[in-house]
């Protein structure tokens, strides 16, 4: 029995390190949305403080907190471990049975699907933190149920969700319906969901403050729909945790007949598990966990079923943007699959042994089913197939931040913002293996940076919402003299600019007309074989569409101090909820609160 335990600890966190594989490596690992740099500065941005919409709150100023005692590569590794660990541990967990199998089962197929494996391409680490956070704060739904539970508990979790602003919402939503299927009454109900609100309260105040930008473009609705997957139609795909609308990070895998066999056999698994979840569940739960999963089935599907409708609500609605991307609400199904697929699995194994030679087939027959997910997706080892590499930044990157920052701490006045071009958002370059990676330049240097928001899916453009970004871009695109793009940059906040030559000659995109005429020109700072950087003299314009400081700066003082109270109840709590699962000891040392 011992040994059984150790084996449910270990497991999600050897299946964690099975997936990542090279990611873990020296340097840090750049793919699409993820981008980990050695100091991250905290600016404006950071705070929600700046023109774009607050979608990094409270991500990066955690980050930019954290990796002053963490260097960036070894913070970006712990993020990752910890998001797939944790949320293999908590499916286990959630699992109403104190069967070994079951609860391995259980581990596999939260944490070894099409989900984790197309975020981590995306490199949506909240996501995947979200993610992890869902299975352990419906456990503590249960707890309360069971009177062992405390909302404090289930807010910590949600904090622990809310790292993005869509993460933040299922999180809140997650843990709302759990504590009110659990009947804890009213009061607990009030105060997980205000407790959640601000929590996020940074990311909706600043957001609220930005007004009309929050509205989408209306073709986001359509680029961002659920998409089908090899043989298997949009809805199949998103039961069976997939889905996703960029087909570069779908694992090939998904594009066969493994992928069905992997949603029938997961379908079955849930079938067979289904009566006995029915039966051991606690009525905290089984109401809460198919609410969620009709749910992130329902937001899901919106944008394949219903794009008018939902691409109308994006443009009427400010936020209505976080259900565009709605197959990241699939996480909402993961834990009552998870919890199905152990039972099922637990079921089977206990069906053989006596049918044909006693507990070694029926151990034979469950270890299988717990390796099932592994082996019809095989390429999800080894960092996605060897998509999630750690790489190095170039030295010359390093070169150009310090001339950068000697330059700013010169200038008299405003220093002014830098603007990155190509004006594009996405970058592929060779040192990282032309990966596609979200232009890593802003994050590396320390000053504030202004970057395209356009999106390109399918080649079809999806506007931005950063109304300075568009004016900048129509500035770029109608040139003019030098010395009038340089006036006009310079009202919209922009004090530097810096090249990517790299990514210039991949989009063969033109240098537009800016005030700078050769590589010996005074106010070009760096000029190397990668980037190049200059200056724009004059005055610069500030808080360009910024938002107020105080509305801001209270709503994150009001998301610490629930942090802090959460906190401080969990720990004066701590005593009196040993001894009240020390007395819910049930026969052979197994306890209720660890169902």
């Amino acid at each position: 029995m011992a040994v059984g335990r150790w084996l449910v600890r270990l497991w999600p966190w050897l299946l964690a390190l099975l997936i990542l594989g090279p990611a873990l490596g020296p340097g840090y690992v750049l793919s699409y949305d993820m981008v980990f740099v050695p100091d991250l500065a905290l600016r404006p941005d950071s705070w929600g403080l700046g023109s774009s919409l607050p979608r990094a709150v409270p991500s990066d100023a955690l980050v930019g907190l954290a990796d002053v005692l963490v260097p960036g590569d070894v913070l970006q590794k712990l993020v990752l471990l910890l998001a797939l660990g944790l949320a293999g541990a908590g499916a286990a967990r959630l699992v109403p049975s104190t069967s070994v199998v079951a609860r391995l089962a259980a581990t596999s197929a939260y944490v070894w699907n099409p989900f984790v494996a197309e975020r981590l391409g995306l490199g949506h680490w909240p996501l995947l933190l979200t993610y992890a956070a869902l299975p352990w704060l419906l456990v503590e739904a249960r707890r309360l149920g069971r009177g062992t539970g405390s909302p404090a508990r289930v807010v910590l979790w949600v904090a622990v969700g809310s790292l993005s602003p869509a993460g933040g919402v299922m999180s809140v939503v997650a843990a709302v319906v759990g504590v009110a299927s659990a009947r804890a009454g009213l009061r607990a109900v009030a105060t997980t969901a205000l407790g959640g609100v601000l929590l996020n309260a940074p990311w909706i105040v600043a957001g609220a403050l930005h007004g009309s930008a929050g509205r989408g473009d209306p073709a986001g609705a359509t680029a961002f729909a659920a998409q089908g997957e090899g043989l298997l139609p949009a809805p199949l795909a998103v039961l069976g945790l997939g889905g996703v609308w960029n087909s570069e990070v779908v694992p090939a895998s998904r594009l066969g007949w493994p992928a069905v066999a992997a949603l029938v056999l997961l379908l079955a698994l849930c079938a067979a598990g289904a009566p006995a979840w029915r039966r051991a569940e606690h009525p905290a739960l089984r109401l809460a966990l198919p609410v969620l999963a009709v749910l992130g089935v329902v937001v899901a599907l919106g944008g394949w079923a219903a794009p008018g409708a939902v691409a109308a609500l994006g443009e009427a609605v400010p936020g209505a943007g976080l259900l565009r991307d709605g197959t990241r609400w699939v996480a909402l199904l993961a834990p009552l699959l998870a919890s199905l697929t152990g039972l099922g699995v637990a079921r089977a194994a206990a069906a053989v042994r006596p049918a044909v030679a006693g507990p070694v087939v029926g151990t034979v027959v469950g270890t299988v089913l717990v390796l099932a997910p592994l082996a019809l997706a095989p390429d999800v080892a080894a960092g996605l197939g060897g998509r999630l590499r750690a790489v190095d930044y170039p030295a010359e990157h390093a070169a150009a931040r310090a001339s950068l920052d000697r330059a700013v701490a010169a200038r008299s006045g405003g220093a002014g913002d830098v603007l990155l071009l190509p004006f594009s958002s996405y970058r592929a370059p060779s040192w990282n293996g032309d990966r596609r990676v979200l232009d890593p330049l802003g994050r590396y240097l320390r000053p504030d940076f202004l970057q395209s928001d356009d999106l390109y899916v399918s080649g079809r453009r999806v506007a931005g919402e950063d109304p300075r970004a568009a004016r900048v871009a129509r500035v770029l695109e109608q040139g003019g003299a030098p010395a009038v793009v340089g006036r006009r940059l310079r009202a919209e906040g922009i004090g530097w600019v810096v090249l990517d030559l790299e990514a210039q000659r991949q989009v063969g995109a033109a240098v537009p007309s800016l005030p700078v005429v050769a590589e010996d020109d005074p106010r070009v700072v760096h000029a190397g074989t990668r980037l190049r950087v200059w200056e724009l003299p004059g005055p610069v314009a500030r808080d360009v569409d910024g938002v107020p400081v105080v509305p801001v700066a209270g709503a994150w003082g009001l998301a610490g101090l629930v942090l802090v109270v959460a906190g401080v109840s969990v720990v004066r709590r701590g005593p009196r909820r040993r001894r009240a699962v020390h007395a819910k000891a049930l026969p052979g040392g197994t306890f209720a609160a660890d169902r």
